[in-house]
């Protein structure tokens, strides 16, 4: 499973906030909704929100094993 608390925790250390990304970066309130839902985003947003907080992709994302992870 994607766990984006890691995401949550860099915006609270950043300047920006769910006003900014949204207003000021064009993010859509259903991107920071799917963050907050740990649901799917694109490759495009990681990259988009790398660059908006100037971190790595580890300050967005963590992969957590799960029992619900689909059986390869």
């Amino acid at each position: 499973m994607i766990d984006y608390s890691p995401f949550w925790e860099t915006l609270g250390k950043s300047t920006e906030n769910w006003y900014t990304l949204t207003n000021k970066h064009h993010l859509s309130n259903s991107t920071l909704h799917r963050l907050k839902n740990n649901k799917d985003i694109s490759t495009k947003t990681i990259n988009d929100l790398c660059r908006i907080l100037s971190c790595r992709v580890e300050d967005i994302l963590q992969y957590i094993p799960s029992d619900s992870d689909q059986t390869l």
